[in-house]
């Protein structure tokens, strides 16, 4: 009879309900370790849709209406870059680029910050369709979830802004948990921007929620829109010169 295998060894015990908790363990730790080691200070979360497509695909779109949001990917990756160039150095990364590491506006995010020369993070996750990730993460920050709870939380952990694009469900469930995070306090506020005010305003009544006396008018507040990365960048920029930190 052969030695059965160490308990760390035993792919099987490691993948039953009892091991559970060791595995969300991993997941926070794994990251943890490598974004330390790349001496990562800080991330600009980027969310949007993974069906927006590139400019050069956006004439074999399947839905031709997902052409109309090309621009958004241009803007994406613009501002990526200029973020990128300006906050990473020799001495530490700062406003790292962070994305799901999908396509659309995620590999936007990461090919701007590629475009530039410099790191970006994606936070790739286990799906029933795979999702693989697109080829302009730098590679050693390419991270693989199973628990969506604990992806969510290394989107936070770091982030000093995020900027949210159309999107759909995940962008949306995205959104709200950082609006509700702020609202109540559970992190300090941080730039939440939102691209596209035409878009959003479209899709959610943020009028209708203060005026029914859902929220306060003051929780419209925790968000900016903007048309921009240009925008997006000085809304950053001015947000932490009021607060006196150098961006």
């Amino acid at each position: 009879m052969e030695n059965p295998p160490v308990a760390y060894e035993n792919l099987k015990f490691l993948n039953s309900d009892a091991c559970r908790s060791a595995r969300l363990g991993l997941e926070y730790l794994h990251p943890e370790i490598v974004m330390n080691e790349h001496r990562i200070k800080s991330t600009l979360v980027l969310f949007g849709s993974a069906r927006i497509p590139a400019p050069e695909h956006a004439g074999s779109a399947v839905n031709k209406h997902l052409a109309e949001f090309t621009p958004y990917y241009e803007e994406a990756r613009k501002l990526a870059e200029i973020i990128s160039c300006e906050s990473q150095t020799e001495h530490g990364c700062e406003f790292v680029i962070i994305t799901g590491g999908g396509g659309g506006i995620m590999e936007a995010g990461n090919r701007g910050a590629k475009d530039a020369g410099c790191k970006s993070i994606a936070l790739n996750i286990t799906l029933p369709h795979e999702q693989k990730p697109n080829p302009y993460v730098t590679e050693d920050l390419c991270f693989r979830f199973h628990y969506f709870n604990m992806r969510k939380m290394h989107f936070m952990r770091r982030a000093k802004a995020v900027c949210i694009f159309p999107g759909g469900f995940g962008t949306l469930d995205e959104l709200f948990e950082m609006l509700t995070l702020i609202q109540t306090g559970k992190i300090p506020p941080i730039p939440v921007i939102l691209f596209g005010t035409e878009f959003w305003k479209k899709l959610i009544d943020w009028d209708c929620l203060v005026e029914s006396g859902l929220i306060s008018p003051e929780d419209v507040r925790i968000f900016t829109f903007c048309e921009d990365a240009e925008e997006a960048c000085k809304i950053i920029k001015d947000f932490y010169a009021s607060e006196g930190i150098r961006h």
